[in-house]
C-alpha cells in the first residue's frame, strides 16, 4: 500500500509559533510538506495560549491570536475592491480598523460609511497563501460571528496553485464554515469542485442559542479520499466523490483535492447568496471574531484511494422512483433528508402533514424566494441520454401557482427539469413532463415543489407523484 509520510513537526513552546513552508511546485503523490519555520509572535503581558495536543494527530501550526498584532508571518490581508466575486459589496482594506487582534482574538470589522450620498463597506479578510499552506490535516476554528441581514463570514481554503487543475471551480474550494447572519442559528459546510461546477454542502442548525450569541467550533478533517466536516464536534457532512478535468479531460481522482491549500477567513457584506443590507444592519457589532486557528497533520496518509462507484437508487416495483409517491406512509418524518423533506427557508414559515393519501402543505408566510416553502424528495437517477417522466396530481384550495422542477444540488442545481410554473385551484389535476438528460451521470437529482415567493398561501395538496425512465 502506497503512503506518503509528512514530516513531524515540534510544538514550539512560551510565544512562538511553528509555521509551514509547503512546496509550491505541482502536486504529486509523492510531494511532501516542506520543514517547518519558527516565527516569534508578539510579546504580550498575557500568558500564551498552550496550543493542545490531538490525539493521532502532530501540530503543524496555530495561532491563538494572543498579541495585540496580526502575526504576518502567518497571515496576509487581502486587498480587493467591491464586486469581486459574488457581487459583494464590500472593500477588503489593511486597515486596522477593519482587521486587529483584540482580548485574545482576531476581529474582522465590517464598517459602512457615506461617500457621495451612498453607503460604502469595508471589511477584513486575511489568509495564510504562501505562508502556511499544506496539504492534509485537520483544521480547527473557533469562532463568533455577527448578526444582520447582508453579512456573511466565512472559514475557508483555496489550493496554492490555483491555476495546476485550473481556475475555479476547477481548482476545488473548501468551505468549512459560512453564516447567513440573518439567520445566525444555521451554518454551512461545503465543497466546489469540477468541470462543470459541482458541490456538496452539509447544513448544521442550532438547537438553542446562536452562533453569534456564543463562540462555537467549526472543523474539517482533510484526507486524500475523504473529508469530513464538523460543527461543535457534531459530524455534518462527509463527502468522497468528488471530480475535476482541465480542457474536458477528466483528471486522476483524488483531484483536486490532492495538492497544497491555505486558509482564509473573511467577513463579506451584501452579494447572491445573502443578499444585501438593510436598515436593521447594525455595523456597530459587524465583527467577526476568531478565537483561533489549529492545523495539525498525521505522520502519514494512504494515498492508494479510489473514487467510490456511483449508486443509484433502485425503482419500486412498479418503475417509480418516488418513494411514499401514494403517500400511503403517514408517518414518514418530513424533517430528514430522506424520501419527502419539507423546507422553510428565507423567511417561508408553513407546515406539511400526510394524511388520506396526500401531503397537506400550509402557509403563513411565502417568504422572499420560491423556495422558501419547498417540498422535495432527493437522490433520484439522471443519466446521461435517459428520457425520464415525471407525474403528479395537485389542488389547491384557493387559485394560485407552484413551480415544478428536477434540480441538481450537486451539480451547481442546473435544472434537468426547468423551473416551470402551473396554475392550480380546487379541481385536482394531473400534470406530466418528460426530459431527457444531456448532463453527466448523477445520483442525486431532487425532484422540486416550491410555493413560495409569489404572493400566495393558499394550501396546496399534492398525491400519485411519479418518476420513471422511460428510456427506450
Amino acid at each position: 500500500m502506497h503512503k506518503n509520510k509528512f514530516l513531524k513537526t515540534a510544538m514550539v513552546t512560551g510565544l512562538s509559533l511553528s509555521m509551514l513552508c509547503s512546496c509550491t511546485q505541482a502536486p504529486t503523490e509523492s510531494s511532501e510538506v516542506t520543514a517547518m519555520e519558527e516565527t516569534t509572535a508578539t510579546e504580550t503581558t498575557a500568558p500564551a495560549t498552550v496550543t493542545p495536543e490531538l490525539e493521532g494527530y502532530n501540530l503543524l501550526w496555530a495561532d491563538e491570536f494572543d498579541g495585540d498584532t496580526l502575526n504576518e508571518s502567518i497571515w496576509n490581508r487581502e486587498l480587493r475592491e467591491p464586486g469581486w466575486t459574488n457581487n459583494e459589496l464590500q472593500e477588503y482594506t489593511d486597515s486596522e480598523e477593519n482587521i486587529y487582534v483584540e482580548n485574545g482574538c482576531l476581529v474582522l470589522r465590517a464598517l459602512r460609511e457615506d461617500r457621495d450620498g451612498t453607503p460604502y463597506y469595508t471589511s477584513g479578510k486575511v489568509n495564510s497563501q504562501n505562508n502556511a499552506q499544506f496539504q492534509y490535516g485537520r483544521v480547527e476554528v473557533r469562532a463568533r460571528v455577527p448578526e444582520g441581514q447582508g453579512l456573511w463570514p466565512a472559514i475557508w481554503m483555496m489550493p496554492q496553485d490555483e491555476s495546476y487543475y485550473g481556475q475555479w471551480p476547477k481548482c476545488g474550494e473548501i468551505d468549512i464554515m459560512e453564516v447567513l447572519c440573518n439567520d445566525t442559528t444555521t451554518s454551512y459546510s461545503t465543497i466546489h469542485y469540477g468541470e462543470p461546477h459541482a458541490e456538496q454542502q452539509g447544513i448544521f442548525y442550532l438547537d438553542s442559542g446562536s452562533f453569534s450569541s456564543d463562540f462555537h467550533v467549526w472543523a474539517v478533517e482533510w484526507e486524500p479520499g475523504e473529508m469530513r466536516f464538523y460543527t461543535d464536534d457534531q459530524l455534518v457532512l462527509t463527502v468522497n466523490d468528488w471530480f475535476t478535468a482541465n480542457g474536458g479531460e477528466e483528471q486522476p481522482y483524488p483531484a483536486p483535492f490532492n495538492q497544497p491549500f491555505f486558509v482564509q477567513l473573511n467577513l463579506a457584506v451584501g452579494g447572491d447568496w445573502p443578499g444585501n443590507p438593510n436598515d436593521s444592519t447594525d455595523f456597530e457589532n459587524a465583527r467577526f471574531e476568531i478565537d483561533y486557528v489549529r492545523v495539525y497533520q498525521r505522520d502519514e496518509y494512504d494515498m492508494n484511494v479510489e473514487r467510490p462507484p456511483m449508486v443509484f437508487r433502485e425503482p419500486l416495483e412498479d418503475g417509480n422512483f418516488i418513494y411514499n409517491g401514494d403517500f400511503a406512509d403517514d408517518a414518514e418524518n418530513l424533517n430528514d433528508e430522506e424520501d419527502w423533506f419539507f423546507l422553510q427557508l428565507n423567511e417561508g414559515v408553513g407546515s406539511a402533514r400526510i394524511e388520506d393519501n396526500q401531503i397537506i402543505i400550509e402557509t403563513e408566510n411565502d417568504g422572499t424566494e420560491e423556495y422558501s416553502i419547498q417540498l422535495v424528495q432527493p437522490d433520484l437517477p439522471v443519466v446521461n441520454g435517459h428520457t425520464y417522466r415525471v407525474t403528479f396530481d395537485i389542488m389547491a384550495e384557493e387559485a394560485r401557482d407552484c413551480v415544478v422542477c428536477v434540480s441538481a444540488p450537486r451539480a451547481g442545481w442546473i435544472r434537468y427539469l426547468p423551473d416551470t410554473t402551473i396554475d392550480i385551484g380546487p379541481e385536482w389535476q394531473t400534470f406530466t413532463y418528460e426530459f431527457t438528460s444531456d448532463e453527466r451521470d448523477d445520483n442525486y437529482g431532487r425532484l422540486e415543489f416550491n410555493m413560495g415567493n409569489h404572493g400566495y398561501t393558499s394550501t396546496i395538496h399534492i398525491t400519485n407523484v411519479r418518476y420513471e425512465d422511460i428510456t427506450e
